[in-house]
């Protein structure tokens, strides 16, 4: 195998891993925002969660789609803008949405 098909191997695997990492962090990103409103505690403005989500899918970015470290630091921002209202409400201690299998309520625990 020659130099320059090695370097095409290592950056599409670099390319997969990036992709997932963002995946990761969109599907992180949707899940805290249903919790957060099922739980009827505050979202945060709904049009960064909605502009987070557009920008991952969106092909227009900062940096070229192989690229995701720059979708991945807007879907960072944005999951931390949704948490940021908890913080204040209660103090350092995030809560975690959790359902009761007796009463099939949720509740919130503090960690």
């Amino acid at each position: 195998m020659d130099t320059t098909t090695t370097v095409i191997i290592v950056a599409a695997v670099l390319a997969a891993l990036l992709l997932a990492a963002a995946v990761v962090v969109l599907v992180r990103l949707v899940r805290t925002r249903r919790d957060l409103r099922r739980a009827g505690l505050p979202t945060g403005p709904r049009w960064v969660f909605w502009g987070a989500v557009l920008y991952f899918v969106l092909p227009t970015d900062l940096l070229p789609d192989p690229v995701y470290l720059d979708d991945i630091g807007v879907l960072l921002l944005a999951l931390h803008s949704l948490r940021g209202p908890l913080r204040g409400a209660y103090g350092h201690k995030i809560p975690t949405i959790t359902q009761s299998k007796e009463t099939n309520h949720s509740f919130d625990s503090y960690k």
